[in-house]
């Protein structure tokens, strides 16, 4: 039997506090019902001087929080992202560092 290595002993999750609604892209042409019915969208978060690895380290603070894990005993932290804070080093670097 294969022993087990690696565990998920918590999760967090962190949304930046401005809300960006679909009745602001009315005054280029679109709607909310057209958004919504198209996109499956009803607003969006902005980060505003927020950069990825920010949103990644205050979801893993919350991550903490739900755990009795010490920051110094993770081994391993995977981020993945479309939107990173710069090519290199990586946003997962940025937030282990952060």
């Amino acid at each position: 039997m294969q022993k087990i290595r690696a565990y998920i002993k918590g999760t967090g999750s962190y949304v930046p506090p401005k809300i960006l609604k679909n009745e602001f892209f009315e005054k280029v042409g679109s709607s909310d019902e057209w958004i919504f019915k198209n996109l499956g969208i009803r607003e969006r978060r902005i980060a505003e001087g927020e950069v990825t690895s920010d949103l990644a380290y205050k979801a893993g603070l919350k991550a903490l929080e739900n755990t009795d894990v010490k920051p110094e005993n993770i081994d391993l932290i995977i981020v993945a992202t479309s939107t990173p804070d710069r090519q290199a080093p990586s946003t997962a670097c940025l937030f282990r560092k952060k």
